[in-house]
């Protein structure tokens, strides 16, 4: 009896593309410095990537090649419109172009200009995955966001630069970021020093991302006025937060009945963005997070948005992701 015929295997289609850029100065930010940027495209889509002059040739299989040339084409438009190209930069498009949602190449995403951004007084943020692009609108929208997702995936950073934005145009008044001050309960008695001093470096992170989107002398003039408070959830209790927009960051370390106060304390003309990693909650029991049980029974209501970010969202160096992904390991 012969031996049964294998189908081979697919010949993947191998493509040469060339990119014209019609403005030669774009060039040294766009290749980066020892054309460091063109090498990271090469070795995250396998193609190779020769420049001459103001002329670019990509070689490789077609569907790498044609993400390529959209990645290239947009940290070209994006240097085009005074928007700064970093390793991160190219890093975030790749991933935009890569993300199976995208359905292959589509120039709305990746190519074209974003179409939404956040304007602070030290930066112009724009989004650098799918999901930050959904993300930054539901902020601009919706009144209350559970952003959902591992670290690395700019849920705290980009609430706080909604935030800040809408406090130094006037749309709110006060800008509230807090967060579990210990993890497992919030025992700040057996830390040394006052009460600023045991809570500041559970709050190091947003003062971080502050700092980031306002200059230093304003983010300490704002909060010695009031205008921005930073502080543990318990600081909440007995209180209704009008005119402001309040974030809470490591939401997965709250109990239900912490997740529920601080939810109450919603108030007129307020918005409220809730952040956390549901993977990663450090309660001694780590089912009773009031994260998980907050988003059960309001995911579904009216005004509520929820966005759920993945381990490919990170924007961070490209091993954060691959080490999220590691550790959540394969789901049933």
């Amino acid at each position: 009896m012969g031996k049964r015929a294998e189908a081979a295997a697919p010949v993947e289609e191998h493509a040469r593309l060339e990119i014209e850029f019609d403005q030669p100065f774009l060039l040294g930010p766009l290749f980066g410095e020892y054309d460091r940027h063109l090498v990271i495209i090469e070795d995250r889509l396998g193609v190779h990537i020769a420049a001459r002059g103001n002329r670019v040739m990509i070689e490789g299989e077609a569907d790498a090649a044609a993400r390529a040339r959209e990645v290239l084409m947009g940290l070209y438009t994006r240097l085009d419109q005074g928007q700064d190209v970093d390793a991160e930069a190219v890093e975030a498009v790749i991933g935009m172009a890569n993300q199976p949602q995208l359905d292959g190449i589509i120039n709305e995403e990746v190519a074209d200009p974003p179409r939404v951004m956040i304007r602070t007084r030290k930066k112009t943020i724009v989004p650098r995955s799918a999901m930050q692009t959904s993300y930054m609108h539901a902020l601009a929208k919706q009144d209350m966001i559970f952003a959902l997702g591992p670290a690395g995936t700019g849920k705290t950073y980009l609430a706080v630069a909604q935030a800040v934005s809408m406090l130094i145009t006037g749309a709110c008044e006060r800008l509230i970021l807090s967060r579990p001050a210990v993890e497992a309960g919030e025992r700040l008695g057996f830390l040394p020093g006052d009460m600023k001093e045991k809570v500041d470096p559970y709050l190091r992170p947003l003062y971080d991302a502050l700092y980031d989107m306002l200059p230093a002398e304003q983010v300490e003039r704002r909060i010695a006025s009031g205008e921005i408070e930073i502080a543990p959830i318990a600081f909440m209790r007995g209180r209704t937060l009008n005119d402001a927009f309040i974030i809470l960051d490591e939401a997965q370390n709250t109990t239900p009945a912490q997740m529920k106060m601080f939810l109450t304390r919603f108030g007129m003309r307020s918005r409220m963005v809730i952040c956390g990693d549901p993977m990663q909650v450090d309660l001694p029991d780590p089912g009773a997070s009031g994260l998980a049980d907050a988003v059960s029974k309001l995911e579904k209501v009216d005004g509520i948005a929820t966005v759920r970010f993945t381990a490919a969202d990170v924007v961070r160096h490209p091993l954060v992701g691959r080490i999220v992904e590691a550790y959540e390991g394969p789901r049933a």
